[in-house]
């Protein structure tokens, strides 16, 4: 059974920084591990993801702020956030999904975290 979970959420103040992390359990190839996120009133969406051999995609919104990274021995993909904004604002999700083909794509990953909250105040 595979089972993520995320820490480092919290509040912070707009231009501030956080680092979130989501260990995974569970005897699977994990190729792609990403991070997506639920603003207030919206869809879940992309932000990151990072492949087994550490290809990195972004979305538009976060480049230049975030940077995804992974452990591979430790089962761990993590998500640093720079230069935060009140728009960041939301419930953030780590995912994985054994396919070799990775998408910045909520369909395409099979599994979830349960989701921290990252509050940015301006």
């Amino acid at each position: 059974q595979v089972r993520m979970m995320e820490s480092g959420g919290g509040s912070v103040q707009a231009g501030g920084s956080l680092r979130l992390s989501c260990a995974s359990s569970g005897y699977i190839h994990r190729n792609c591990m990403g991070w997506f996120r639920q603003l207030p009133g919206k869809k879940r969406e992309g932000v990151a993801y990072i492949t087994n051999g550490g290809t990195t995609i972004y979305a538009d919104s976060v480049k230049g702020r975030f940077s995804i990274s992974r452990d591979n021995a430790k089962n761990t993909v993590y998500l640093q956030m720079n230069s935060l904004k009140p728009e960041d604002t939301g419930t953030y999700y780590c995912a994985e999904e054994t396919q070799t083909r990775c998408a910045l794509n909520v369909g395409l990953f099979s599994y979830w975290g349960q989701g921290t909250q990252v509050t940015v105040s301006s």
